[in-house]
Protein backbone atom coordinates (compact mmCIF):
# COMPACT_ATOMS: atom_id res chain seq x y z
CA UNK A 1 0.00 0.00 0.00
CA UNK A 2 2.87 2.69 0.82
CA UNK A 3 3.89 1.97 -2.94
CA UNK A 4 0.79 2.62 -4.20
CA UNK A 5 0.55 5.97 -2.74
CA UNK A 6 3.86 6.72 -3.51
CA UNK A 7 3.19 6.29 -7.13
CA UNK A 8 0.76 8.80 -7.43
CA UNK A 9 2.46 11.38 -5.58
CA UNK A 10 5.37 10.93 -8.31
CA UNK A 11 2.78 10.94 -11.30
CA UNK A 12 2.01 14.52 -9.94
CA UNK A 13 5.56 15.22 -9.34
CA UNK A 14 6.16 14.19 -13.21
CA UNK A 15 2.63 15.98 -14.79
CA UNK A 16 3.89 19.49 -14.15
CA UNK A 17 6.78 19.19 -16.67
CA UNK A 18 4.95 17.66 -19.00
CA UNK A 19 2.70 20.67 -19.03
CA UNK A 20 4.95 23.28 -18.71
CA UNK A 21 6.87 21.34 -21.66
CA UNK A 22 3.51 21.84 -24.21
CA UNK A 23 3.10 25.10 -23.02
CA UNK A 24 7.12 26.34 -23.42
CA UNK A 25 6.90 24.74 -27.14
CA UNK A 26 3.13 26.67 -27.60
CA UNK A 27 4.35 29.67 -26.59
CA UNK A 28 8.01 28.99 -28.63
CA UNK A 29 5.77 27.89 -31.53
CA UNK A 30 3.54 31.51 -31.30
CA UNK A 31 6.46 33.67 -31.17
CA UNK A 32 8.16 32.30 -33.98
CA UNK A 33 4.89 32.83 -36.19
CA UNK A 34 5.04 36.20 -34.91
CA UNK A 35 8.45 36.75 -35.73
CA UNK A 36 8.65 35.33 -39.21
CA UNK A 37 4.72 37.33 -39.92
CA UNK A 38 6.66 40.52 -39.20
CA UNK A 39 9.75 39.57 -40.87
CA UNK A 40 7.57 38.77 -44.14
CA UNK A 41 5.35 42.15 -43.54
CA UNK A 42 8.61 43.89 -43.09
CA UNK A 43 9.69 42.58 -46.73
CA UNK A 44 6.54 42.81 -48.39
CA UNK A 45 6.12 46.58 -46.86
CA UNK A 46 9.48 47.48 -47.78
CA UNK A 47 9.54 45.63 -51.41
CA UNK A 48 6.75 47.81 -51.84
CA UNK A 49 8.27 51.42 -51.25
CA UNK A 50 10.84 50.54 -53.72
CA UNK A 51 8.34 49.40 -56.20
CA UNK A 52 6.94 52.97 -56.04
CA UNK A 53 9.89 54.62 -56.07
CA UNK A 54 10.30 52.64 -59.13
CA UNK A 55 7.33 53.58 -60.41
CA UNK A 56 7.72 57.54 -59.89
CA UNK A 57 10.89 57.25 -61.43
CA UNK A 58 9.70 55.59 -64.79
CA UNK A 59 7.21 58.31 -65.07
CA UNK A 60 9.60 60.96 -64.49
CA UNK A 61 11.56 59.45 -67.40
CA UNK A 62 8.23 59.13 -69.67
CA UNK A 63 5.56 61.13 -68.69
CA UNK A 64 3.74 60.88 -71.85
CA UNK A 65 3.20 57.26 -70.95
CA UNK A 66 -0.82 56.92 -69.65
CA UNK A 67 -2.05 53.85 -67.54
CA UNK A 68 -4.70 52.00 -69.77
CA UNK A 69 -7.85 51.90 -67.35
CA UNK A 70 -9.77 49.27 -69.79
CA UNK A 71 -7.45 46.76 -69.13
CA UNK A 72 -8.52 47.15 -65.60
CA UNK A 73 -12.13 46.98 -65.76
CA UNK A 74 -14.49 44.69 -65.97
CA UNK A 75 -16.77 43.99 -68.29
CA UNK A 76 -20.55 44.98 -67.76
CA UNK A 77 -23.66 43.43 -69.64
CA UNK A 78 -26.60 44.75 -70.45
CA UNK A 79 -29.55 42.33 -71.10
CA UNK A 80 -31.77 43.17 -74.11
CA UNK A 81 -35.28 41.60 -74.24
CA UNK A 82 -36.44 39.60 -76.80
CA UNK A 83 -36.55 39.83 -80.69
CA UNK A 84 -38.89 37.87 -82.63
CA UNK A 85 -39.00 38.75 -86.52
CA UNK A 86 -40.05 37.41 -89.75
CA UNK A 87 -37.30 36.88 -91.72
CA UNK A 88 -36.88 37.13 -95.56
CA UNK A 89 -39.06 34.31 -97.62
CA UNK A 90 -36.75 31.67 -98.87
CA UNK A 91 -38.77 28.55 -98.44
CA UNK A 92 -42.02 29.85 -96.61
CA UNK A 93 -42.55 31.66 -93.47
CA UNK A 94 -39.81 31.76 -91.47
CA UNK A 95 -38.64 32.87 -88.21
CA UNK A 96 -36.28 34.03 -85.83
CA UNK A 97 -35.92 34.78 -82.01
CA UNK A 98 -33.19 36.03 -80.82
CA UNK A 99 -32.14 37.14 -77.68
CA UNK A 100 -28.80 39.53 -76.82
CA UNK A 101 -26.44 40.62 -74.34
CA UNK A 102 -24.31 43.98 -74.84
CA UNK A 103 -20.82 43.77 -73.44
CA UNK A 104 -20.31 47.35 -72.40
CA UNK A 105 -16.85 49.32 -71.69
CA UNK A 106 -18.56 50.67 -68.21
CA UNK A 107 -21.08 51.15 -66.37
CA UNK A 108 -22.07 54.13 -67.27
CA UNK A 109 -23.14 53.64 -70.55
CA UNK A 110 -25.88 51.34 -69.53
CA UNK A 111 -28.14 54.57 -68.43
CA UNK A 112 -27.85 56.20 -72.06
CA UNK A 113 -28.66 52.61 -73.92
CA UNK A 114 -31.62 52.47 -71.78
CA UNK A 115 -32.76 55.77 -72.91
CA UNK A 116 -32.61 55.11 -76.39
CA UNK A 117 -33.92 51.24 -76.04
CA UNK A 118 -36.66 52.20 -77.99
CA UNK A 119 -34.89 53.29 -81.25
CA UNK A 120 -32.40 50.58 -80.52
CA UNK A 121 -35.03 47.68 -80.65
CA UNK A 122 -36.30 49.42 -84.15
CA UNK A 123 -33.30 49.39 -85.87
CA UNK A 124 -32.41 46.26 -84.54
CA UNK A 125 -35.61 44.53 -85.49
CA UNK A 126 -35.41 46.46 -89.31
CA UNK A 127 -31.25 44.99 -89.53
CA UNK A 128 -32.45 41.39 -88.31
CA UNK A 129 -36.08 41.32 -90.56
CA UNK A 130 -33.95 41.94 -93.70
CA UNK A 131 -31.70 38.97 -93.10
CA UNK A 132 -32.17 35.09 -94.92
CA UNK A 133 -32.43 32.36 -92.91
CA UNK A 134 -29.79 30.24 -94.70
CA UNK A 135 -27.16 33.65 -94.41
CA UNK A 136 -27.25 33.13 -90.19
CA UNK A 137 -27.15 29.02 -90.35
CA UNK A 138 -23.54 28.90 -90.34
CA UNK A 139 -21.01 30.11 -87.34
CA UNK A 140 -19.82 32.64 -89.72
CA UNK A 141 -22.90 34.39 -90.27
CA UNK A 142 -23.83 34.43 -86.56
CA UNK A 143 -20.65 36.53 -85.95
CA UNK A 144 -21.48 38.67 -89.17
CA UNK A 145 -24.52 39.65 -87.63
CA UNK A 146 -23.48 40.10 -84.04
CA UNK A 147 -20.54 42.64 -85.33
CA UNK A 148 -23.38 44.44 -87.28
CA UNK A 149 -25.74 44.58 -84.41
CA UNK A 150 -22.75 46.47 -82.72
CA UNK A 151 -21.95 48.90 -84.95
CA UNK A 152 -26.01 49.49 -86.05
CA UNK A 153 -26.52 50.19 -81.83
CA UNK A 154 -22.34 52.14 -81.48
CA UNK A 155 -24.12 54.34 -84.19
CA UNK A 156 -27.30 55.31 -82.99
CA UNK A 157 -25.64 56.06 -79.20
CA UNK A 158 -22.98 57.88 -80.70
CA UNK A 159 -23.89 59.08 -84.20
CA UNK A 160 -21.05 58.96 -87.51
CA UNK A 161 -18.77 61.98 -87.83
CA UNK A 162 -17.73 63.20 -91.54
CA UNK A 163 -13.93 62.86 -92.00
CA UNK A 164 -12.10 65.49 -94.28
CA UNK A 165 -13.28 63.56 -97.33
CA UNK A 166 -17.21 63.92 -96.70
CA UNK A 167 -17.11 60.14 -95.75
CA UNK A 168 -18.71 58.84 -92.64
CA UNK A 169 -16.80 57.49 -90.16
CA UNK A 170 -18.14 55.41 -87.08
CA UNK A 171 -17.04 56.15 -83.86
CA UNK A 172 -16.02 52.98 -81.49
CA UNK A 173 -18.94 53.66 -79.40
CA UNK A 174 -19.25 52.07 -75.86
CA UNK A 175 -20.52 48.44 -76.83
CA UNK A 176 -17.82 46.45 -77.29
CA UNK A 177 -19.58 42.97 -78.14
CA UNK A 178 -22.89 41.74 -78.55
CA UNK A 179 -23.10 38.53 -77.46
CA UNK A 180 -26.05 35.67 -78.56
CA UNK A 181 -27.81 34.34 -75.35
CA UNK A 182 -30.48 32.42 -77.67
CA UNK A 183 -30.80 32.17 -81.15
CA UNK A 184 -33.63 30.23 -82.68
CA UNK A 185 -34.59 29.67 -86.43
CA UNK A 186 -37.83 28.61 -87.45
Amino acid sequence: MAKDVAKPAEEGVEAPPKKSKKMLIIILAVVLLLVLGGGAAFMLLKKGDHAEDDESAEETAKPAKKKDKKKEAHPVFISMETFTVNLVPEVGDQYLQVILSLEVEDAAAEPEIKTKTPKIRNDLTLLLSSKKASELLSKAGKEKLAEELKDEINSIIEPPAKNKKGKAVAPDGPVKAVLFTSFIIQ
